[in-house]
């Protein structure tokens, strides 16, 4: 059975996203791409994420909340299937070449990202 295995990160809004990225590499030593990367050593090379977004952006809709949690999962298509058998609305979902992601609300309309890795982690 498909299931979460850990926290993919956690992504909140901010005024100045680029600020807010130098001062997590500047001050804490951590940085990436995307943000912050805290690297799982011996777990097939995964990561989790903190990741400020522009206070502006649409990414979190259609939750209202300032914030989403990102999980990681083994498999999405069977945990999906499984979510849809418990009558589980999909938001939608989305193929990169670094991962697989779909969107789902939880009861108090928090967006949750479900995220497969696929590849290394970023630089």
């Amino acid at each position: 059975m498909a299931k979460v295995t850990g926290l993919g990160g956690l992504f909140y809004k901010v005024e100045d996203p680029e600020r807010t990225a130098r001062w997590y590499l500047e001050i804490l030593g951590v940085g990436g791409e995307w943000g912050p990367v805290f690297r799982f050593a011996g777990q097939h090379d995964g990561y989790s994420l903190l990741s400020p977004f522009k206070a502006t952006s649409d990414y979190f809709a259609p939750s209202e909340a300032p914030f989403m949690i990102n999980l990681r999962v083994d498999d999405l298509e069977a945990f999906l299937a499984d979510l849809e058998t418990k009558g589980i609305e999909i938001l939608g979902r989305q193929d990169e070449d670094y991962g697989k992601f779909a969107w789902i609300l939880d009861p108090d309309e928090i967006k949750v990202e479900l995220w497969q890795q696929i590849g290394p982690a970023p630089e």
